[in-house]
């Protein structure tokens, strides 16, 4: 990793994340490096949906080249349901998988518009990507594969159904 020049960094720790978005808009910045690869979700799903993706991405400036990648199951499954299946299981599945094919959308750059926030910067680049993969777009993050849901959300989402009841 550090050959490639990965930014490693702590999620949770209020430091790294501005180190983290520091380093970024240096290295974009720098015109003679090679562009950088994010995955906004900060973790994967099972290829039907796109998740949340993380602000700080988007924070930064710069275009943002997305790429759209969906999996094809029919020779092999490359997710990872981790609350299924062990490591060594999933790592045997796939390396038993008569192949792990993908299809890979190159879509044309985006900038941030001027009124537009990172938010929403970042669930337009979201919606573009899953619209070309034929997927749909959740509001929530990956966080929610591995916690309870507040209640607080519950709540949002009962009185949004109550509204069209």
């Amino acid at each position: 990793m550090q050959t490639t020049h990965h930014v490693l960094f702590e999620r949770s720790e209020m430091k790294d994340r501005h180190l983290v978005r520091k380093k970024i808009r240096e290295h974009i910045a720098d015109k003679a490096k090679l562009p950088i690869l994010i995955f906004p979700e900060g973790t994967c799903i099972n290829n039907t949906s796109v998740m949340m993706f993380k602000k700080g991405s988007f924070e930064v400036g710069g275009t943002i080249h997305p790429v759209a990648i969906k999996y094809d199951p029919r020779f092999g499954d490359a997710f990872w349901n981790s609350t299924k299946y062990s490591m060594m299981t999933y790592v045997f599945n796939v390396m038993t998988s008569w192949a792990i094919v993908c299809n890979v959308w190159y879509l044309p750059p985006m900038v941030k518009e001027e009124e537009e926030d990172a938010v929403h910067f970042a669930n337009r680049v979201k919606a573009v990507i899953a619209a070309r993969g034929g997927m749909s777009v959740l509001p929530w993050d990956g966080g929610l594969k591995r916690k309870k849901v507040k209640e607080s959300f519950k709540e949002e989402q009962q009185k949004k159904y109550c509204q069209i009841v």
